[in-house]
C-alpha cells in the first residue's frame, strides 16, 4: 500500500523558505483591522522599497525592537541622536532617508487617528471598508499597483507621507488584506 503524499498549492512567490511559508499562510492577505500593526506594515513596506520582501521578513524582529515595537507615539518623539543611534544598527536597513521617514508617517498617522477615530477607518475607505478578492491565475497576473494603489499613495503623499509610492502601496494592501491576491488554487485563496 502507498501513501501518497497531499500535493499543497501555494503562491509561487512563497518558494521553500520556512519564514516566507509561514508569512504566505499566515499573514499575507488576511484582513488587518489594528492600527498598531497596520502602522507597522506602513513603516515595513517602506523599507523594502527596492529590496525583497525577504530581507524585510528576516529583519523585522530587529526593527521592531529598534522602532520601540512600532509604536508611533514613541516614534514621533524620536530626534537627531536617535536616528544616528538607528543609522548603527545593522539589524535594520540603515537609510537614514527612510528613517527620518519613518519619524514623519508616525506624526501623520497619529494626526489621522484623531482626525478618523482610527488609521483602519481611513484606510480601508480606499477598498470600501471590504476586502478586493481577485482572482489571478498565476502569479504573472497579479499587478503591481492598481488605480485605488494609486489613489491611496497619492492621498498619503499629499498628507506629507514619504516612502508612499502607488507600488508600495499596493503590496501595503496584499499584506493587510485589504486586497486578497492569492492565486485561485492556493490554499489561502479562500480562507
Amino acid at each position: 500500500m502507498t501513501i501518497e503524499k497531499e500535493t499543497i498549492t501555494r503562491c509561487q512567490w512563497a518558494g521553500n523558505d520556512a519564514l516566507y511559508i509561514k508569512y504566505h499562510d499566515e499573514e499575507w492577505g488576511v484582513p488587518l483591522y489594528d492600527d498598531d500593526k497596520l502602522f507597522e506594515f506602513l513603516i515595513l513596506e517602506g523599507f523594502q522599497a527596492g529590496l525583497s520582501w525577504i530581507t524585510i521578513l528576516r529583519k523585522r524582529e530587529n526593527f521592531r525592537k529598534a522602532f520601540d515595537n512600532f509604536d508611533a507615539l514613541k516614534i514621533v518623539k524620536y530626534d537627531a541622536q536617535k536616528v544616528e543611534e538607528l543609522m548603527q544598527d545593522a539589524g535594520i536597513i540603515r537609510n537614514r532617508l527612510k528613517i527620518e521617514g519613518t519619524i514623519i508617517n508616525a506624526r501623520l498617522f497619529l494626526e489621522i487617528q484623531q482626525e478618523y477615530g482610527s488609521f483602519r477607518e481611513y484606510i480601508w475607505q480606499f477598498v470600501g471598508g471590504q476586502p478586493i478578492v481577485n482572482q489571478a491565475n498565476s502569479l504573472g497576473s497579479v499587478p503591481a499597483r492598481t488605480d485605488i494603489s494609486d489613489a491611496m499613495s497619492k492621498t498619503l503623499k499629499k498628507r506629507g507621507f514619504k516612502f508612499i509610492g502607488t507600488t508600495i502601496c499596493y503590496a501595503f494592501m496584499q499584506a493587510t488584506g485589504m486586497v486578497n491576491d492569492h492565486i485561485i488554487n492556493c490554499i489561502c485563496y479562500n480562507r
